[in-house]
Formats: C-alpha cells, structure tokens, sequence
C-alpha cells in the first residue's frame, strides 16, 4: 500500500503534535500515514543514541524516503530555520538525489514556534528547497481552507503552522488543527492523482 511519508523533528514535542494531525487527514483521505522522526544532532563527535528511539515514532530511514508516494516534511523554528538535526537528515540524502528518486512525487512542509513572529514562514521556505532540488511537487494550503482567512494562530498558505508559546506549552488550535488535517489530505490526494 503507498503511504505518505510525515517526517519530522520535534525537541519539546510542538512538531509532533502537528505530525499527528497531519497524519490524521493523510489517513482520511485513504493512504497510510508514515510518521518518522530524526535522532538529535550531538555537539560531541562520539555520541551515539540507540537506533530506535525509547519513545514515540522511530527513526527514518532512506529506504521510508525512497518508498513514499509523497512526503510531509516538518520542523520547530531555529533562528527562521529548519532545526539543524532534520537538515543533517535532508543533508544526507544526496544518493537519492543523484538517481532522481524523489521526482515528480508531492511535498508539503510544516513548522512549530514559540511566538507568532518566530519565523514560521521562512521556515517553512527553508524546508522547501532541498524538496525543490529533489525534483519534488511543493504543495500549499490554498485559501479555499476557511481557516487561513480568520486564524489568529498559525496556519500559513505556505504550510501548517502552530504557535506553541515560549514553553511549548499550547495546544494546536481548532484553525490549527483543521488546517493540519485538510494539508495531510491535500497532499494525499495528490499523491493518488500523481500514481495514476
């Protein structure tokens, strides 16, 4: 069965949250969603983590990248940037790049921030690019989703967003939530009109 590829890093848990949703409306519109996650970048060069996670979602492998009808792709906010483990991740995938793996198949980002003014869509143009040099089809939130008109947190045509507050400590909103679902199954539509 094809499945669409959530793939994310979330240090305080924000992102994840976002994932879940997201995961949500992929799996409402009739594919598998994937939720994989990144292990943390160390400062040290000899640190090493297990390769399955204690808790939450597993690590992604190539092959889960390789294999996906399409991907999510979604980050917290550092400095109006990816987080430096999800671009080790991204930097990493240059043998699929070279065989054009990953052409023509559809794309979608999302981000979390501490404050409304974090960043969020240079983040999420951030993720774009390594998508876009992928041979990827970038999707959006059209503004035909009622919640982009009125939210008076997140949610971005660029891709979803959450404004989790300077502990990380709330919860997506109804927009936010809505706007998650719709995206997951934005791009799982797609990937069913691009496998026919």
């Amino acid at each position: 069965m094809s499945y669409i590829l959530v793939l994310y890093y979330s240090r305080t848990g924000a992102t994840r949250e976002l994932a879940r949703w997201i995961g949500e409306g992929v799996e409402r519109a009739g594919m598998e969603a994937r939720l994989r996650t990144v292990p943390p970048v160390s400062a040290t060069c000899e640190a090493v983590d297990p390769d399955i996670p204690a808790e939450g979602d597993i690590y992604c492998s190539e092959e889960d990248l390789r294999n996906c009808a399409g991907l999510l792709l979604g980050s917290p906010t550092r400095f109006g940037n990816m987080a430096a483990p999800l671009k080790y991740f991204i930097d990493n995938t240059s043998g699929l790049w070279l065989n054009g793996e990953l052409i023509g198949r559809p794309a979608g980002v999302f981000t979390s921030t501490g404050s409304l003014h974090g960043g969020q869509e240079t983040t999420l143009i951030s993720m774009m690019l390594p998508l876009l040099h992928h041979g990827m089809v970038i999707a959006g939130i059209p503004y035909s989703e009622a919640e982009l008109h009125h939210t008076q947190t997140g949610g971005t045509p660029y891709g979803a967003s959450h404004v989790a507050g300077h502990a990380s400590n709330t919860t997506p909103s109804q927009d936010e939530r809505s706007l998650c679902i719709a995206f997951g199954a934005r791009i799982a539509a797609l990937a069913q009109k691009l496998e026919k």
